[in-house]
């Protein structure tokens, strides 16, 4: 069986809920050690996250913990903070979720930890960075979402401002946090040194919401919703038929003229106010409005058959239980079982990571509170049995 492509990569887990735990379970699913540090007794309440299996245990848990070998640490206690220095001695990367100054009240700091250990890469991720006036802000994924100004251009325009319907900021500031490490990983492979990493959730989603609204800086317009349309094109969103929806995704002039060979409306292709993506935008209205006429006289199918013959881009709009029986999906694995002793098969996401040598691997249970307890503390450290005992006895670990 192919190694992982992180194979030998050392992890040590800080993190909790969603945007660093996703972050981490990343860096496992292409082949990392990541060792979740939890907290004594019942873990980390993540684990108490819903949605649950009918056993009660949390698929977000399963989801973003998959791989991991899970330690029980008491961070509170001065005997916890010196065995997770002990921990840090001997990995490649840490990874954190705290709110700022949370590691550093631990003694933990980066300053702290790159003394122990020089080469490692210390990534924090936070929602808005370990920096700046918001710095010490609470926050969670709809905050990040709606500084980043994503819920001001989401949503029907004369509706209400929207998020998304995932946790986008808190995927980005996991994805983020990751692709920084890879390339920290690989600048210590050349110069040897070691470095910290600052990821804002904010950040992470005013980088995706801006490329397509740049111009605000020269027009100073605040941008406006759209709906399922798309500011710069048209046509292009969701358009109702008799039995569904048809997305149709046009950008470019050739489509347009796709467009109405499968409208049957090739008297169009030569008029002015459609004939460029810029008029097609001006006059986004109009152009809707053929498109929405058109669909409204057909079925999904029929609509994409007229379509598809032309190769214009576009799809039906399934609900959430076709998208989960989706023969492509099914195809590609992106559905898998994995075995979890209480819940039994659980069905969760499989791995994007489609590599021909070291593919992701999404397959693996997710462990019980402390179930590396003995692997890490006396295999990587070294803790004799009769220490171990007493640090349990002390509620250090």
């Amino acid at each position: 069986m192919a190694k992982g492509a992180l194979e030998g990569v050392k992890v040590l887990d800080f993190t909790q809920y969603l945007s660093g735990p996703h972050g981490t379970s990343v860096l496992s699913e292409l082949g990392a050690e990541v060792i979740k540090i939890e907290r004594p007794g019942k873990g980390e309440p993540e684990r108490q996250a819903m949605p649950k299996t009918p056993k009660g245990e949390s698929y977000q848990f399963f989801s973003y913990n998959r791989g991991k070998k899970s330690i029980t640490l008491n961070l509170k206690d001065p005997k916890g903070v010196e065995i997770a220095k002990k921990l840090v001695a001997k990995v490649d990367i840490l990874v954190e979720n705290f709110a700022p100054g949370g590691m550093d009240r631990l003694g933990l700091s980066y300053e702290e930890v790159s003394r122990i250990n020089p080469g490692i890469i210390y990534a924090s991720i936070s929602g808005f960075g370990q920096t700046g006036p918001r710095r010490n802000d609470v926050s969670y994924d709809v905050v990040a979402q709606a500084m980043g100004g994503l819920m001001s251009v989401t949503g029907q325009a004369d509706g209400e401002p929207t998020k998304a319907g995932i946790s986008l900021g808190d995927y980005m500031g996991g994805y983020n946090g990751v692709i920084a490490i890879l390339a920290a990983l690989y600048y210590r492979t050349v110069t040897g040194e070691g470095q910290a990493i600052d990821v804002s959730m904010q950040d992470g989603i005013w980088a995706m919401v801006f490329p397509d609204r740049a111009n605000y800086f020269d027009t100073l317009e605040v941008p406006k919703r759209f709906g399922n349309k798309l500011s710069s094109s048209a046509p292009f969103g969701a358009y109702h038929s008799r039995d569904g929806y048809v997305v149709i995704c046009t950008i470019t002039d050739p489509q347009w003229q796709k467009v109405l060979l499968a409208m049957g409306r090739e008297d169009l292709s030569g008029e002015e106010r459609f004939a460029t993506r810029e008029n097609r935008t001006k006059n986004m209205e109009e152009v809707d409005g053929l498109v929405q006429a058109w669909c409204k006289e057909r079925t999904v199918e029929e609509a994409m058959a007229a379509l598809k013959e032309y190769q214009v881009p576009c799809s039906p709009l399934p609900t959430f239980d076709q998208v989960a029986s989706d023969p492509q999906l099914l195809e590609r694995e992106m559905i898998v079982e994995v075995d979890q002793p209480v819940s039994g098969r659980v069905k969760l996401s499989g791995s994007v990571y489609k590599m021909s040598k070291t593919p992701g691997d999404r397959k693996k249970r997710v462990p019980d509170i402390g179930e590396h307890n003995i692997e890490v503390y006396r295999g990587l450290l070294g803790i004799s049995d009769e220490d171990m005992k007493k640090l349990e006895e002390e509620k250090v670990i």
